[in-house]
Parts: C-alpha cells; sequence; structure tokens
C-alpha cells in the first residue's frame, strides 16, 4: 500500500512539472503581444518596449518560467497584465464560484446516474432497462449548452423560479448562492448523468455474470442481495474513474455554460483572459485547472486501493 501510494505520488508530480513546460510553451509560442495589444496599434515602439520591460516580457523565457513556478509554489500567481491586480486574488474570487459548481454539478449527477445504473442492471433487457437506455442516449445527444437555454426559458422566464444568469455571491446567503447555482448545475449535471449511468449499468452487468456472483445465487442470495452486497462493490471501480473525470471536466471545462448564465468563474476568466492576451492569467488558470484533473485522478488512484483488495495484494 506504501508502495503504491509513493508510485502515485511521484507519477502525480511528474505530470505537473511536464505539464507546467507544456503550458507555458504553448501560451508564449501563441500569436500576438500582450504589450501592443494593451497599447493599440497606434503606440510607439520604445512605448511598446517600455511596457514590456514593466511587464517582465523583456526577460529571457527561461528565467519567466522559473519566476512563475516559483510564484505558483508560494501562493504567488503574478500580476495581472490587463487589470493590473494580483491573479491569485482573481482566482480566488473565481473560484468560489466554479469549485462550488463543479462539486454541486457532480453531485446531482451522481445522485441520478448511480441509482439510474442499477436499476437498468436489475431489470436487464426488461422495459425499465429500455427507459433507461433511451433517457441516457438523449442525454447524451443532447449539448449541455442548448439545454441550459431550455432550462432558463422554462424554469426561469416562464416559471420564475430562478433567475436567468448572474451569481448573487455567498455573502447573500448559502440558499441565495445555491439557487443562483442551480441551473447551471443542472445543465452541466444532466449529460453526465447520463454518461455515468450507462457506464455503471455496464459494469454492473459485467460484474453479475462473473463466477463468483453465480457461485453466490446458488447458495440462496436473492438477485437484491447478490448486487448490493457482492456486485456493487467491485463494479463502482470503472464508475469512480469516469466520477473523477467528470469532476475534472466540469471544473475546467464549463466556459459555454458560464457564458450562457453570466456565471463570474474560472471559465470566463479564461475566456476573457485569452481575448486580451493576458498571458500570466492564462498560464496560471489553466495550470491550476491542470493540478486539479491530476489531483482527482491521484485520489481515484488511492481510492482503488480501498475498494478492491486484489490491488492491494499486487502491491505488496
Amino acid at each position: 500500500m506504501i508502495k503504491y501510494f509513493f508510485r502515485r505520488l511521484f507519477t502525480f508530480v511528474l505530470s505537473l512539472a511536464l505539464a507546467s513546460i507544456v503550458i507555458f510553451s504553448l501560451v508564449e509560442i501563441a500569436p500576438g503581444d500582450p504589450a501592443s495589444f494593451m497599447l493599440g496599434i497606434n503606440a510607439q515602439p520604445d512605448t511598446i518596449a517600455a511596457l514590456r520591460s514593466e511587464l517582465g516580457l523583456d526577460q529571457p523565457k527561461i528565467n519567466r518560467y522559473f519566476d512563475w513556478i516559483g510564484g505558483m509554489l508560494t501562493g504567488d500567481f503574478g500580476i495581472s497584465y490587463t487589470y493590473r491586480t494580483n491573479v491569485t486574488e482573481m482566482v480566488g474570487d473565481r473560484l468560489w464560484v466554479s469549485l462550488p459548481l463543479a462539486i454541486y454539478a457532480l453531485f446531482l449527477s451522481t445522485v441520478i446516474a448511480i441509482p439510474t445504473g442499477i436499476y437498468a442492471a436489475a431489470k436487464r433487457g426488461k422495459t425499465g432497462d429500455f427507459a433507461v437506455i433511451s433517457a441516457t442516449q438523449l442525454g447524451i445527444a443532447i449539448p449541455n449548452f442548448w439545454f441550459a437555454i431550455i432550462l432558463v426559458g422554462i424554469f426561469a422566464i416562464k416559471l420564475q423560479w430562478f433567475s436567468a444568469g448572474g451569481f448573487s455571491g455567498w455573502k447573500d446567503g448559502l440558499f441565495n448562492g445555491i439557487t443562483s447555482l442551480t441551473l447551471p448545475a443542472i445543465a452541466l449535471a444532466l449529460p453526465q448523468a447520463a454518461i455515468l449511468s450507462r457506464v455503471m449499468r455496464s459494469a454492473l452487468i459485467e460484474t453479475l455474470g462473473e463466477d463468483y456472483i453465480r457461485t453466490a445465487r446458488a447458495k440462496g442470495l436473492s438477485s437484491s442481495q447478490t448486487i448490493w452486497t457482492h456486485a456493487l462493490r467491485n463494479a463502482l471501480i470503472p464508475v469512480l474513474t469516469i466520477i473523477g473525470l467528470q469532476f475534472s471536466f466540469l471544473l475546467a471545462g464549463a466556459i459555454i455554460i458560464e457564458q450562457v448564465f453570466y456565471l463570474p468563474g474560472l471559465g470566463r476568466l479564461v475566456f476573457q483572459a485569452i481575448t486580451q492576451r493576458d498571458l500570466i492569467v492564462v498560464e496560471s488558470v489553466v495550470m491550476l485547472l491542470v493540478f486539479a484533473v491530476i489531483l482527482v485522478n491521484f485520489i481515484v488512484d488511492i481510492t482503488y486501493m480501498l475498494v478492491d483488495p486484489r490491488l492491494r495484494q499486487d502491491s505488496i
């Protein structure tokens, strides 16, 4: 168990190091000069050179890379080129929108998908199974931004149960904050729930075909007892993988939904920073999102050991 943990920890650190190099390189080779963009097309060359020096853009790229990494390790993400404010504060403000939204959407997705997938597997080949498969196919096929617009039209404009967009903030109370994130969370959760439900169904059906399951049934256990006592735990292994990937997607890939609902989250911040050539913001936010993705995968790998005893035996 300890050897397995440290192997995964080494992979975690190595992945972060490689990701930082790739992110910095890709952002730096992108066309366009931030100083020229900020000053406009009529700016004089000496003015542009002075601004580049002020922003540190005239330094060698290798020096800028290590300055950036060193700052991130100490919690200093640098100063935004456009807003001239601390990137750490900007990210912190936006993170309190994107992180709760991702957790909320993942919670809804999991609560919907796992019972639905178990039900479909238990009713394999029957009407209930067919209904679940049809619903999940529809959920996968519908783009989440189109579904978001439908939700706004029904629940915000017609029924007026929720606001059409914006975020009231957590200072107005937990209930108001959750209410503001409900429609975006549903729009993100349902397509992910459709995918997770199908994975849960397939994994459980495969597990139910194993020899030890047939042995349990031969000993007199009912179908429901067999599922909940023996099959479900092993079937959760691929489901955990998908849940980890979904959380990463929900945190890093909600740009369109944040645009639809006008949410001040990380996705919207990255989109604005790209259009404004605010390189330090793009690099820092993307690196933070990559860190979240790799961290979630690391946690999922460790969780495997707790779910499946066979992995603990293999790692000894």
